[in-house]
């Protein structure tokens, strides 16, 4: 068994899952890197020194609970867990079918309910954390994401079950909510009028970044965060608590 602390995060292989393994990398932890891309996931764990790689799809039971014994035979202890691994499928309410709808829900909400379910008895041996990755399209409504959102908001609400049921286990459950991050998929498909229009609606005036969003991940683990749990942390440069309106307040 490791005497370092372990994360495990899913969809570690780009993005704010990668960003969130450097960070515990920082910060001394040996992390677990889940992803369903086994190239991608090969390549960026052999840039990486403490980490074990599993390729995995955390939608699937069966693949959940191969993943489960995996780790814990790997690194014997799980202290904090990261469910990152999800889709961004946008698209307007009546072209949502049903093989979309699922999908989403597959990613975003049966993926983390899997995990946590399955990594449960670890977390509690080791008083552990789990992080759950949300977004604010969770928080409030926006178009084109029936089922984003929907899926997202049922990630609050299963960060609050997790909290209320694992507390007394000395678990921990949070959510973090994502603002506009400057990925390299998001600068991708975002116009530049896209962009003008979320730097004018954001107090901060600008796009978020990937290891922004990891720090609030990290520190949700670590033993300075040992009193917070069952809590929504939107990490939006203020996008959230303003609604809707300010750039014409803005302009006045």
């Amino acid at each position: 068994m490791s005497d370092r602390p372990v994360a495990l995060v899913t969809g570690a292989a780009r993005g704010i899952g990668l960003s969130a393994t450097a960070l515990f990398l920082e910060k001394g932890w040996r992390v677990v890197m889940v992803d369903c891309d086994g190239p991608e996931l090969s390549r960026a764990a052999a840039q990486l020194t403490g980490v074990t790689a599993i390729e995995a799809d955390v939608s699937d039971p069966e693949a959940v609970d191969r993943m489960t014994r995996e780790a814990l035979s790997a690194e014997g202890r799980i202290d904090a867990l990261v469910n990152n691994a999800g889709v961004a499928d946008f698209g307007p309410i009546e072209e949502t079918d049903f093989a979309r709808w699922r999908r989403v829900m597959a990613n975003n909400l049966d993926a983390p309910f899997l995990c946590s379910q399955a990594l449960t008895p670890a977390l509690k041996e080791s008083r552990g954390a789990i992080v759950n990755i949300g977004s604010i399209s969770g928080l409030r409504a926006s178009t084109l994401r029936v089922a984003y959102g929907t899926s997202k908001a049922g990630i609050i609400q299963l960060t609050k079950q997790q909290a209320a049921e694992l507390g007394e286990h000395g678990v921990r459950a949070n959510c973090v909510c994502p603002g506009p991050v400057r990925t390299k998929l998001a600068m991708a498909v975002h116009s530049q009028e896209i962009i003008d229009a979320y730097h004018d609606a954001i107090p901060l005036n600008r796009y978020g970044t990937e290891r922004e969003i990891a720090e609030a991940i990290v520190f949700l683990c670590l033993p300075a965060a040992s009193y917070i749990t069952g809590q929504v942390l939107a990490a939006d440069g203020g996008f959230e608590s303003t609604g809707v309106g300010l750039p014409a307040l803005r302009a006045t």
